[in-house]
């Protein structure tokens, strides 16, 4: 085993990003997490983007690891990895249960890509309607709140009102978590104050969600791009926000509960708030009729470029490069496509990286009329689907096993009674 060289022998290599997840036993896209945690430094090679780490600090990281997990502290503490069904990311592409989740999402609606990730079965035709009782309570809590307040708080406040509006909320079986989530979702989009008032409130969820998001009227063109992009959005492994769902469904919270701690947790900048960056930064660009002085600021001010690399894609974003293809279909679109273009080709010059999704998600925000946390609204609904699949899959585990244990770290005990 690699860990059994010599030490001297150890420090001076380099492992690949492939050899470092064997060591560690977890997944090549793990080792990254490790690396934004702090826990392992990498570097790129010269002449080239492939990341590499230090044998010997690879090694203490997994001994520290089997020390941790062998000394009783609960489901691997020291394991960030997390056994799934649902999604699988390899390489440049990623999987939901087992199909190229690009290619599911070409071929079928949101609906259809929600009831496979739930049930394993394809439902064509799927569609998804709530209750009028429950959209009347949904969106009385969210009319009473401030005109200022954001698209994932009104989420979050009309997932707070369905579930009080659900004496049944409590009961974790599997049809009940199922009914749960078809009523769920277009509960929440039905309780977004809509911005386009003409045209009937049904159909497709995409399309409910078009009046939520703009005043434009749409084209055949637009809905497919916002349909696709919600079904690209269901899932991506375990993103902060999926992680948080697990805990709370691991602690047996009903499903809203569960949606409510995801949401909680996309509100970040650096998750589901980064579209909404995107889209100001790509406004700048196309104001300034150019990338080169809008990046030069955003770097001398010391922040990173939103819309740009993944940690867990060596290439551009598939979510991205899928969203583009459609984008080129779009006239309206072209200004906002050349100026995505040039964000990427400025950005290139010192710093190899590719666009994400959230640069996608920005260049249709910004060339159909919606505000910048337009981008965000959309990530939350298309996610809320991946989030009650975790839940489901959490359920079928142990209960409270996401329960690691602290590192304690202050000053040693006992201490004297403060004064």
């Amino acid at each position: 085993m690699r860990d059994q060289h010599p030490a001297s022998d150890s420090s001076a290599r380099r492992l690949s990003t492939k050899e470092t997840a064997e060591l560690l036993g977890v997944k090549p896209e793990t080792v990254y997490a490790y690396v934004s945690r702090g826990q392992l430094s990498s570097r790129r090679e010269p002449g080239g983007r492939a990341s590499t780490f230090d044998a010997a600090e690879v090694q203490a990281l997994a001994r520290r690891n089997r020390r941790e997990t062998a000394g009783g502290s609960g489901s691997a503490s020291g394991d960030l990895s997390v056994r799934t069904r649902i999604t699988l990311i390899d390489g440049d592409r990623y999987y939901y249960r087992g199909v190229d989740a690009t290619e599911l999402a070409a071929h079928h609606s949101y609906e259809e890509v929600a009831e496979w990730l739930w049930t394993g079965r394809m439902e064509r035709g799927a569609a998804f309607t709530a209750p009028k009782a429950t959209v009347a309570v949904a969106r009385r809590a969210v009319d009473a709140l401030p005109e200022h307040t954001t698209p994932t708080d009104r989420l979050r406040v009309a997932t707070i009102a369905a579930a009080a509006e659900d004496p049944l909320r409590f009961d974790l079986s599997e049809e009940a978590v199922l009914g749960t989530a078809r009523v769920l979702i277009p509960t929440l989009v039905a309780a977004l104050p809509p911005q386009h008032l003409r045209g009937p409130d049904d159909g497709p969820l995409a399309h409910r969600l078009w009046r939520r998001l703009t005043g434009v009227e749409p084209t055949e063109a637009a809905l497919r791009v916002l349909d696709t992009a919600l079904a690209l959005l269901v899932d991506h492994d375990l993103a902060a926000s999926t992680l948080a769902v697990r805990v709370a469904a691991s602690a047996r919270a009903h499903t809203y509960a569960a949606v409510s701690a995801g949401l909680g947790a996309l509100e970040g900048p650096l998750h589901g708030a980064s579209s909404g960056l995107a889209h100001r930064l790509l406004l700048d660009v196309l104001d300034q009729g150019t990338a080169v002085p809008v990046i030069a600021d955003e770097l001398r001010a010391g922040r990173r470029i939103p819309g740009l690399g993944h940690r867990l894609y060596q290439g551009e974003d598939p979510r991205a490069r899928v969203l583009f293809g459609l984008l080129e279909g779009i006239p309206r679109a072209e200004p906002a496509l050349l100026a995505a273009r040039d964000i990427v080709a400025t950005t290139a010059r010192h710093a190899p990286l590719h666009a994400n999704v959230d640069l996608a998600l920005a260049v249709f925000t910004a060339s159909c009329g919606m505000p910048a946390t337009a981008g965000e609204t959309v990530f939350a609904v298309a996610r809320t689907a991946g989030w009650i699949a975790h839940t489901l899959e959490e359920y079928g585990e142990r209960p409270l096993r996401m329960r690691p244990s602290g590192h304690y770290v202050g000053p040693k005990p006992p201490q004297p009674l403060p004064e």
